[in-house]
């Protein structure tokens, strides 16, 4: 007597029997697979969007600067009406180096005096916009030097005439073969020496290019170019991302005290840490991707469909067939797996098929979009769960139909 095969065994069995069974119909396996296909591929791509924009707002989020903590002059609203840093002048140099003095959340802090200058070079002229700032400032700004060397705290001292430029104003002065270090160029009728050029960092969140600038020592700003003595933003870098918040309230507590504002008055400052609003913007980009997952999900949905369809269908086109394998000794439970496993497999291919569509839609789609494309390594994993419990779910259903079918009514079915 023939031993009892094992459940594994019959597992594996009732496999080849079924991997016989859909190579036999190949193009209908082909069509049941395209809505799992094409389901998993639009999830892998969504996904992949998601986590490239993503990953591009945690990139402008390091650009803004190290732990950035921004006091702009002019409250955000004094009697109704904001008041922008030309209509307020209370901000001063003796603040910008009293707050990392007096608050140990704030490591460094940089004045700055800002507006628009016209450079001259040779027959060339350029208008940017400037900042006058301390040494400290491209540390604070996560800002390197592409060439050159940055001003140093003898410079300040001196009101030297000294400038350091952006990649845009380089390329609009500079011929491409040109060594700007050492050059003289003209600001307001003054001669200032290039001492360095900034490395590239791009369009802001806001679309701002920020290339386009040039930087000198605050107090030469504030002496020879514009000639005044109040300072339109303090640029200030915090001791972690967890100082930002102290940082800033105690930053609002130091400065109502050395502008004298009553309680109940407004302030005529303004802090702002920027990075709110990319992490804001990293919310709202989370929740489009999920939105656009759940709606690349349902042609999992309609995959899912097709293939509960497909399999009534080859049921009842196979009737017959379930009937002569009960009768030679195919158990319910037989039945209920083969079409199980061949809802399953179906899916799995289908599944299969859809990550490699995924990979390939999304190079295609930055190549072209030249956007920027992640797969997380997780997003696989679920895309293969996904279709698992597809093939499990709507696979059930015909399944336990095949399994129920009366041996006798099964045998004269034509």
């Amino acid at each position: 007597m023939a031993p009892e095969k094992t459940y594994g065994t019959a597992i594996a069995d009732l496999t080849r029997v079924t991997l016989r069974v859909l190579a036999r119909n190949k193009m209908r396996t082909f069509l049941t697979m395209l809505g799992i296909t094409i389901g998993i591929g639009a999830v892998i791509c969504t996904v992949a969007i998601g986590e490239g924009g993503q990953a591009q707002i945690r990139e402008q989020i390091a650009n803004l600067g190290d732990n950035l903590v921004w006091v702009e002059a002019g409250g955000k609203n004094m009697h109704g009406v904001h008041t922008g840093n030309d209509a307020t002048k209370t901000l001063s140099n003796a603040d910008a180096f009293a707050l990392p003095k007096e608050i140990p959340f704030l490591k460094a802090c940089s004045p700055n005096t800002d507006g628009h200058i016209q450079i001259v070079y040779g027959n060339r002229n350029w208008a940017t916009h400037f900042r006058g700032t301390a040494p400290n400032f491209l540390e604070i700004k996560n800002w390197p030097l592409a060439e050159g060397s940055n001003f140093t705290n003898a410079d300040v001292r001196s009101l030297a005439q000294v400038l350091i430029i952006g990649k845009t104003v380089r390329d609009e002065l500079f011929r491409p073969d040109e060594d700007p270090i050492g050059k003289t160029v003209r600001v307001g009728g003054l001669p200032f020496k290039v001492i360095g050029v900034l490395a590239t960092k791009g369009l802001t969140p806001f679309g701002w290019d920020q290339d386009d600038t040039a930087s000198m020592p605050y107090s030469t700003a504030q002496r020879k170019v514009t000639g005044e003595y109040w300072l339109d933003d303090i640029f200030c870098s915090a001791t972690s991302a967890g100082s930002i918040g102290p940082a800033d309230d105690l930053a609002e507590r130091l400065l109502r005290q050395r502008h004298h504002l009553r309680p109940g008055e407004p302030d005529d400052f303004n802090i702002r840490t920027p990075t709110q609003f990319l992490e804001a913007q990293e919310e709202a980009s989370k929740t489009f991707t999920l939105m656009l997952a759940c709606v690349a999900s349902v042609s999992l949905l309609v995959g899912g469909i097709g293939i509960m369809n497909i399999m009534l269908v080859s049921v009842t086109e196979r009737t017959r067939e379930i009937g002569v394998r009960m009768a030679v000794g195919a158990t319910e439970r037989d039945i209920h797996l083969q079409f199980l496993i061949e809802a399953t497999i179906v899916s799995l291919l289908g599944g299969a098929l859809g990550v490699f569509f995924g990979i390939f839609a999304s190079r295609l789609l930055s190549s072209t979009m030249a956007w920027s494309m992640q797969i997380p390594p997780w997003s696989i994993a679920v895309a293969a769960g996904f279709a698992l419990f597809v093939g499990l779910f709507f696979g059930y259903y015909p399944a336990q139909k095949a399994a129920q079918l009366d041996p006798i009514e099964a045998l004269r079915f034509e």
